[in-house]
């Protein structure tokens, strides 16, 4: 019973009944009380008739007792036995007395007006009214009994209670007819989910409706979808990238091991191995220490500690720690950055760090290698230039990927492992910025986007 209240298309033609009777009743109470205040009216309007051919009756007879000898007469004018009528004289006695159902004559007081009157239990109802004829006062009753009209009025209900009931049983039908051709877009999209798994993320949900809340619906699940598939294919990526970035340090130490274990070494040759094996273990360190780093960073709710930052002062310090390793390639540092920024000051510096970094490798022996900002409306970019070979077109988009290298070799003395640059990329997102990089006329420039509005933030 659960799972088959929990149908959209049941809910749906219930609400449809429910809808459908309420409206249906306020018609149907609106219609019975319309008619009800019409027989009514017009009941009470023949009343006033009857009087009125009664007096005229009266008026028109030579003698007053006449009445009292001819009461068939007024029998014929009423012409059913619903309807009674009591003519009496001004000393309460009944002249003319047609009452099939053997009522009592009602005791009340008379007026010049007609006076509508009805029976507390429902009975019947009567008009009175007192005239003058030739002189003589007279008091005119008619009437009629309810019977007839309260019949007549629960044969009316009766009817509208069953249109309601079969009209309620209609509107549930057509209702859940109309969902269910309704939601068959629906369940269509869902048949074409269910074929999505990680093997087929490639698959996207289609549908001939014409519904533009549909439209939006299946636009935003294949947008979703085409982030879990870019997200899937990097975490392939990154998966075989990782075992073959951290195999080769892993073969480079089993094999200098065993080479050193085949035979018996000088304690020369066992140092030189110490050494050999240090800078695997700090290269596998510096690997396993960035990836520690990306996932800090990629983690939800990462807070940052935001300070006001001297562009000019921190560009200066990685110039100088980087002199020694520009010098060796005739490289020269120039920095040309200026103001403040409100970032975390370690994490800039790590960014602009593994930049140069990246710029002094691939930079041409005897150029300048330019670190400069500069102020926009909404933001702050600080850009890492070089000069040397471009990159092409294909690799740009994506140099930021983990271990991914746009150089074929995947193993260079004294590089980053792959990781520099998604560093640098996930730094900036955790300021809300972002980085880019372009040929340029001379060679290739990486950019950091900083929004102004982190310059309003406090620590």
């Amino acid at each position: 019973m659960s799972t088959l209240w929990r149908s959209l298309s049941l809910r749906l033609g219930l609400a449809f009944a429910v809808t459908g009777a309420l409206l249906l009743g306020i018609i149907g109470i609106y219609l019975y009380q319309s008619l009800e205040r019409e027989i009514a009216w017009r009941d009470d309007q023949a009343l006033l008739g009857r009087l009125e051919r009664v007096q005229l009756l009266l008026e028109n007879s030579p003698d007053l007792n006449a009445p009292t000898d001819r009461p068939e007469l007024y029998a014929n004018m009423l012409g059913n036995t619903q309807h009674f009528l009591w003519v009496q004289d001004g000393d309460g006695r009944t002249l003319v007395s047609i009452n099939p159902a053997d009522l009592a004559a009602p005791q009340l007081p008379a007026t010049p007006e007609p006076r509508f009157h009805q029976d507390p239990a429902d009975t019947y109802r009567l008009v009175i009214q007192r005239v003058n004829i030739n002189q003589r006062p007279l008091t005119l009753i008619a009437g009629y009994l309810l019977a007839d009209r309260e019949q007549m009025l629960a044969a009316y209900r009766s009817n509208l209670i069953a249109v309601l009931g079969a009209g309620s049983v209609l509107v549930f039908l057509l209702g859940f007819w109309i969902s269910q051709r309704g939601l068959r877009p629906l369940r269509r999209l869902a048949q074409q989910a269910a074929a999505i798994d990680s093997e087929h993320l490639h698959l996207r949900l289609h549908t001939a409706s014409q519904s533009s809340e549909l439209d939006m619906l299946v636009h935003s699940f294949n947008l979703a979808l085409a982030k879990l598939e870019t997200g899937f294919e990097q975490l392939s990526r990154f998966s075989g990238d990782l075992a073959h970035e951290m195999r080769t340090p892993l073969n480079n130490l089993i094999g200098q091991t065993q080479q050193a274990l085949s035979r018996p070494r000088s304690a020369e040759e066992y140092e030189q191995l110490f050494e050999s094996n240090l800078e695997e273990f700090e290269r596998l360190a510096r690997m396993i220490d960035s990836l520690l780093f990306l996932a800090r960073c990629v983690q939800p709710g990462q807070s940052l500690e935001l300070q006001s930052t001297d562009l000019h002062a921190i560009t200066a310090r990685l110039c100088e720690y980087f002199e020694g390793m520009a010098e060796d390639q005739q490289l020269t540092l120039a920095n040309h950055c200026s103001g403040q920024l409100v970032v975390e000051p370690d994490m800039l510096t790590r960014a602009l760090a593994n930049l140069i970094a990246n710029a002094v490798r691939h930079a041409e022996p005897g150029s300048t290698i330019t670190i400069a900002s500069r102020e926009a409306p909404t933001h702050v970019h600080i850009n890492v230039q070089n000069q040397g070979a471009s990159v092409d077109a294909e690799h740009l988009p994506r140099l930021f990927e983990r271990f991914y290298r746009a150089d074929p070799s995947r193993s260079q003395p004294g590089d980053s492992g792959g990781l520099g640059l998604s560093i640098v990329e996930a730094i900036m997102q955790l300021h809300g910025g972002s980085a880019s990089v372009a040929n340029v006329a001379d060679g290739v420039q990486f950019e950091l986007h900083f929004p102004r509005s982190t310059d309003t933030q406090g620590t």
